[in-house]
């Protein structure tokens, strides 16, 4: 038996719950892939492809960005456009509107600029600026981004019933979070604090005690 269409450059391989490419290794020619809406939660499987310029992987599981730019950088030396968008580790404000925010995917681009082949021109929807890419070679490496991990979550973040919830939202919710002191002591037990006062008054925003007599005191 074999491969048919081997020779192919473009392959869409969308909408196939695909957890794993390892057959894409026999595609030695290929160029562009497309591999949206699947159920990919990593690229352990990606083969070192150097003719690919095009890779797509939108509303996917990956959570672990790391480690799938790193995949992707030493897979695809030579790829110009790449698109992570709807992934759990893609802080993209379209799909994780309530923990992201544009900061966050800001910084998530120049971290993947940074990581990435240089021959990217294109990230996700936008086009790959001289000025992000100059951002990217001076700050890049210290812009990652932190993203909690739903194991480490259900291990240590109890809920109030009990079980370990998947959403992020219940998880936040059950966070009990107070500025107050665990500890109590006696009410007579007195604390003080010692510091400096960084306001000095000028006069300027009160004038009205310059009017005032000693017998009115």
């Amino acid at each position: 038996m074999r491969v048919v269409g081997h020779d192919c450059l473009g392959l869409d391989l969308s909408y196939n719950e695909l957890s794993t490419i390892s057959g894409i290794k026999d595609f030695e020619q290929l160029q562009e892939l497309i591999l949206d809406n699947n159920k990919l939660d990593n690229l352990k499987t990606l083969p070192h492809i150097p003719t690919l310029t095009t890779l797509s992987l939108n509303n996917n599981k990956i959570f672990n960005i790391d480690k799938t730019l790193d995949r992707i950088r030493e897979c695809c030396p030579n790829v110009e456009y790449v698109s992570l968008l709807g992934n759990p580790g893609c802080p993209d404000q379209l799909t994780n509107p309530t923990f992201t925010d544009e900061d966050d995917y800001e910084r998530y681009r120049l971290y993947a600029i940074h990581i990435l082949p240089p021959s990217l021109r294109f990230l996700d929807s936008r086009r790959v600026t001289e000025q992000e890419r100059s951002n990217a070679n001076t700050r890049g490496r210290y812009s990652k981004t932190i993203k909690l991990v739903p194991e480490l979550i259900r291990k240590f973040v109890p809920s109030s019933t009990g079980q370990a919830n998947n959403e992020f939202d219940d998880i936040y919710f059950n966070i009990h979070y107070t500025p107050l002191s665990s500890s109590l002591r006696n009410p007579q037990d007195h604390k003080g604090i010692y510091g400096k006062c960084k306001y000095r008054y000028s006069g300027k925003n009160s004038e009205g005690n310059r009017f005032i007599s000693n017998n009115d005191l």
